[in-house]
């Protein structure tokens, strides 16, 4: 089992390095390269409300799944055709909602249009997901890691057909490109819901109103959690895009800056992904045993946000310059948003450690007064600050739910910060500022910091090759 995980694992890894950061930024910049800023901003903003309404989709479901009943490939055999139908309830009830609210934030015509694409977008997403929550429970992980790709594979070959080949010749538009989606997306439900279906028992449609409430119950906790997370980490598009008198174009702008933070962010729940299950047995077992794996884990990846976050700072006019035509307007934003990241990286460790603890309701609470912070923050910046005020308001927001989350940590857990880590980080920092002032940005800043960067990581113990041994042997999937 232990030879299966790790071989699965790194196969995970290496298909999201190679595939999604290329469909991201060779296909996803490249179509907001083309079609400007404004367009695509209008895509970006309604994006973020299809993925903010998509709780409707799944209510918990996916998470149930992967925590309850794809633990017992005998029970998803027999509840498939319940749960799958259910969904297709959710998907007409999602749909409704996306559509009332587009109307109510009077989008225009073409832009409702674009609005039922991303819906119907939304439920072949989710649906996907599902089925491969069913792969992990049949330990079918090698399939599971393809499919977690397939989509933004076939984005690329299809996408890059229209975006590079010389003998299509239709202009690239925000539509087509969301239709560009839809065929990758449904093709890549259909290839899973295949492969799927032979390992389920029939019937595949089998609607049952008690059971379907039993699972709301079970699941709207997680469901909750979600939505609200979702809210204040992606409605500062849409607001953005419906409060500036010049909003698509900021949206773009916005969207520019995103898009880095959001590969990142993809990395970080891989990390997040780990570390759950590790604290759930931890904290089982062995209360003071989640000391020195929180330790060793926050090192990890707090000095490594911390680098990614100095890099990117301090060469964003080069690295933004890299990938968009006009890139300098984004700067400011970007760079915020990338400060914004070392709270996200603090939720990745102490908010998966409360959700494995089983802290729902203080995760709600700071989820609420999240969007509360946020949606007050950009209705006072967005008007006069554009795409930066929002950006800042998402770095506020992002940072006090994190000292949250951290602070309640401390006393949950009863933990203490060294003052031996405090100067340690002290020093990791201060080296890192005064190495990136010494040259102007550029690669050979970037291979700079980067050497020191992880020589320091390597000096100050932040990367202990003994540590990360025993980080996977607490893993229970190696068992």
């Amino acid at each position: 089992m232990q030879k299966t995980f790790l071989s699965s694992l790194l196969i995970t890894i290496f298909l999201n390095l190679l595939i999604k950061p290329l469909a991201l930024f060779g296909i996803d910049a490249t179509v907001q390269n083309r079609v400007g800023p404004e367009e695509y901003g209008l895509y970006f903003s309604l994006l973020n409300l299809s993925v903010i309404l998509n709780m409707l989709l799944d209510l918990g479901i996916n998470n149930y799944t992967i925590k309850s009943i794809a633990q017992k490939p005998e029970i998803a055999k027999r509840y498939f055709g319940k749960i799958f139908t259910f969904r297709l309830i959710l998907f007409l009830i999602y749909f409704s909602v996306l559509m009332i609210f587009a109307f109510v934030l009077n989008y225009s015509s073409k832009a409702l249009f674009i609005m039922m694409i991303l819906g119907i977008n939304q439920f072949f997403v989710m649906s996907t997901a599902y089925c491969r929550s069913h792969f992990s429970g049949f330990h079918f992980f090698k399939l599971d890691a393809l499919i977690s790709v397939l989509d933004r594979f076939l984005l690329i070959l299809v996408g890059g057909m229209f975006l590079f080949l010389s003998f299509t010749k239709m202009k690239m538009t925000i539509e087509l490109f969301v239709w560009i989606q839809f065929f990758c997306y449904f093709s890549t439900f259909c290839v899973s819901l295949f492969l799927l279906l032979k390992h389920v028992e029939k019937p595949f449609i089998n609607w049952d109103l008690n059971f379907s409430l039993t699972f709301i119950k079970k699941s709207l906790p997680y469901a909750v959690l979600i939505v609200l997370m979702t809210l204040y980490t992606r409605m500062d598009g849409v607001m953005l895009e419906r409060i500036h008198p010049n909003g698509a174009y900021e949206s773009g702008i916005f969207a520019q800056g995103f898009r880095l933070l959001d590969a990142l962010y993809m990395f970080g729940m891989i990390f997040a992904g780990l570390l759950f299950p590790m604290f759930s047995k931890q904290l089982k077992s062995d209360l003071d045993g989640v000391k020195p794996l929180l330790k060793s884990s926050g090192n990890l990846l707090m000095s490594g946000a911390i680098l990614i976050v100095v890099v990117t700072v301090f060469n964003a006019n080069f690295l933004l310059g890299l990938i968009y035509d006009k890139a300098s307007e984004s700067v400011p934003a970007f760079q915020w948003l990338m400060f914004g990241f070392l709270a996200i990286c603090m939720n990745f460790i102490f908010g998966t450690l409360l959700t494995a603890n089983g802290n729902l309701r203080l995760l709600n609470i700071s989820s609420a007064f999240g969007i509360i912070l946020n949606v007050g923050l950009n209705f006072y910046l967005i008007p006069e600050y554009g795409a930066t005020g929002s950006a800042f308001a998402s770095f506020v927001t992002q940072t006090c739910i994190s000292l949250i989350q951290f602070i309640y940590c401390l006393k949950v857990f009863k933990l203490a910060v060294s003052l031996k880590t405090i100067f340690n980080f002290s020093i990791f920092i201060t080296l890192l500022f005064l190495a990136s002032k010494w040259q102007s940005s550029g690669i050979y800043l970037i291979i700079s910091q980067l050497i020191i960067g992880v020589s320091l990581m390597f000096l100050l113990s932040f990367i202990n090759l003994k540590n990360l041994k025993d980080l996977a042997l607490r893993n229970p999937n190696f068992k």
